[in-house]
């Protein structure tokens, strides 16, 4: 795959959630990367690191992002792409295990799209998915 083509960038440790992820966007995309920290994260999405021959001009249409991370938190990551002109545009969308109300209000003052716990139920989460991409990509108008 193409990493100049990326529609969706998906970012999560766990590779239980990342492969239900991964059956919903298949769904609704086959232009998605995954990775599992934080920092290859800020890597991909800035073109440095194992990245920097990726154009950094071609960013991906949203990112679905897990909070509790290793590297780079989930947090951190958010606050890069948002404090960044090149990137702050990117919806994120936080999809994350973590209901705390902390996390809840740093991620909203930081300017996430969305933030949505994610279901226990597998059904539930994968159909919270599925919805989730086909919004993002198919129903909202991004900037331009």
């Amino acid at each position: 795959m193409n990493l100049n083509d990326i529609e969706i960038l998906l970012v999560e440790d766990k590779p239980t959630d990342a492969e239900l992820v991964l059956r919903s966007l298949k769904k609704v995309t086959k232009k998605f990367h995954v990775v599992g920290d934080g920092a290859e994260a800020l890597e991909f999405i800035f073109a440095t690191g194992k990245y920097a021959q990726r154009n950094i001009e071609n960013l991906p249409s949203v990112i679905l992002l897990d909070l509790k991370l290793p590297k780079v938190d989930g947090i951190e990551v958010l606050r890069r792409i948002k404090s960044d002109e090149l990137t702050k545009k990117i919806p994120v969308v936080a999809l994350t295990s973590s209901s705390e109300d902390r996390d809840l209000r740093e991620c909203y003052e930081l300017g996430i799209n969305s933030y949505i716990v994610k279901p226990v139920d597998f059904e539930k989460f994968m159909q919270a998915v599925t919805d989730l991409c086909k919004y993002w990509l198919s129903i909202n108008i991004p900037p331009r």
